[in-house]
């Protein structure tokens, strides 16, 4: 097997909570984020490079305290290299749904996915929150294979993707 350059080089991440101070990397990974996965997230590249920074560090300071909302990311130190977040789920008492799942392509086939999918976990279990579930366009066959890996198992439910009409996404759950 070859060496990554990349992973070589930078220290391990840690998967931690965001903290207002991560503002202007947070944005960083954000839009690194849309431009390789444009189809994963709510928003559009455009829309989001338009963002002014002041409410990328507003969303950041709210989501790095309490128990509705939280983001989590790999910090090797230097540029963020991964991201997953948690909120409590609107509908359904008990379960954290998952969002804005992302690792850079240098830190993928590591196990930073499943450190970041441990770290909703943790949280969501100490909010009292015992399941999660995410969302996975249908043929992002990658992602649904990752999530397979980490115990998540297809529900069965498909929905209309938030965005594109022409899409479907399917339901995935696991214990936290």
């Amino acid at each position: 097997m070859t060496r990554n350059p990349a992973r070589s080089t930078a220290c391990a991440p840690i998967v931690r909570r965001v903290r207002p101070a991560d503002a202007a990397r947070m944005r960083a990974l954000r839009l690194e984020m849309l431009a390789d996965a444009p189809l994963a997230f709510l928003e559009t590249l455009a829309d989001a490079a338009a963002r002014p920074h002041a409410e990328y560090a507003a969303r950041i300071a709210y989501t790095s305290t309490g128990s509705h909302t939280a983001q989590f990311v790999a910090d090797p130190g230097g540029r963020l290299v991964g991201h997953a977040g948690g909120v409590a789920s609107p509908h359904e008492a008990g379960l954290t749904v998952v969002f804005g799942v992302y690792v850079t392509p240098a830190w993928r086939g590591t196990r930073l996915l499943a450190d970041l999918i441990d770290e909703v976990g943790r949280w969501s279990r100490a909010c009292g929150r015992p399941e999660l579930m995410l969302e996975v366009v249908i043929g992002n066959d990658r992602a649904y294979r990752s999530y397979l890996r980490l115990g998540f198992t297809d529900t069965g439910v498909r929905v209309p993707h938030p965005t594109i009409p022409s899409m479907r996404e399917l339901q995935m759950r696991r214990a936290a």
